[in-house]
């Protein structure tokens, strides 16, 4: 571009001396085979646009949806308890450990020696549906004059599941996934392993039969044992709770996050 414009300045002055010169020798071919070159030179040559810096326009579309997470964000607000702190029970035997964005919490402590920690996740509605240990008197009912019908549905309630790890220094450890419902605690299966660090081995260990397999003096028996470790209704209905808020407050973390992300 510098050396175009050096090229059009140099024409430029040498236009008139050599238009002079041709007219006043009559070399009138020559003055022709000028002109044009003269005039390219002195035309004037458009500017170039530099390049824009401004933002380029956020669509229509993620104005929309901003729009939509700001009305569910204030319903949020409006609507649940994301604020409140619940007030844990002077005997409940647990500590709690609550990470703000996890789906979960970790329930620990100690009894007689043994090391007992509890996972509880986010909680789920039970539209209507009874519990797995309730269908087979159902279906008894069914069998029978169907009483039972007249009764109707149980109205919907929440459950929380549950994974209690129970270990003894470097010995096995014992393992309960559960279903904590807010008066009652259902234990799912029970599996048993040694602590190898091996999570390989871990993944294909044996977890035993169906736990409503088993005898039922059995079963009786480690419900009364995870009571005695702190599994009882007492900590259920708090977990229960507990767990409800932090959904709420989980939620609107989430949408948060979400406007930021639609705002850049």
């Amino acid at each position: 571009m510098a050396l175009f414009a050096a090229a059009r300045r140099a024409v430029a002055s040498a236009a008139p001396l050599i238009l002079r010169a041709s007219a006043s020798s009559g070399a009138q071919r020559g003055a022709a085979l000028l002109r044009p070159l003269a005039a390219a030179a002195v035309r004037p040559q458009p500017r170039a646009m530099p390049f824009s810096s401004a933002p380029a326009t956020r669509p229509s579309s993620d104005a929309e949806l901003l729009s939509v997470i700001d009305s569910e964000i204030k319903y949020a607000e409006d609507c649940d308890d994301h604020d409140r702190v619940e007030e844990i029970p002077d005997n409940f035997p647990f500590k709690i450990t609550d990470e703000k964005g996890m789906n979960a919490i970790t329930l620990t402590r100690t009894y007689h020696g043994e090391q007992i920690e509890v996972v509880a996740h986010m909680p789920s509605l039970v539209t209507g549906d009874e519990p797995d240990h309730d269908r087979d008197d159902e279906d008894k009912g069914e069998e029978g004059d169907g009483s039972d019908e007249d009764q109707g549905e149980k109205p919907p309630q929440s459950s929380i599941p549950l994974t209690v790890t129970i270990t003894k220094s470097d010995g096995p450890v014992l393992e309960f996934t559960c279903t904590a419902y807010p008066d009652e605690v259902l234990i799912d299966s029970l599996s048993v392993r040694q602590r190898s660090g091996d999570d390989e081995n871990d993944l294909i260990a044996y977890e035993g039969p169906d736990f409503n397999d088993l005898d039922e003096n059995l079963q009786k028996a480690f419900h009364k044992y995870l009571e005695l470790r702190g599994i009882s209704p007492l900590t259920t209905n708090f977990l229960h709770e507990y767990m409800i808020n932090k959904d709420s407050r989980e939620y609107l973390l989430w949408l948060r996050k979400l406007k930021d992300f639609f705002k850049q």
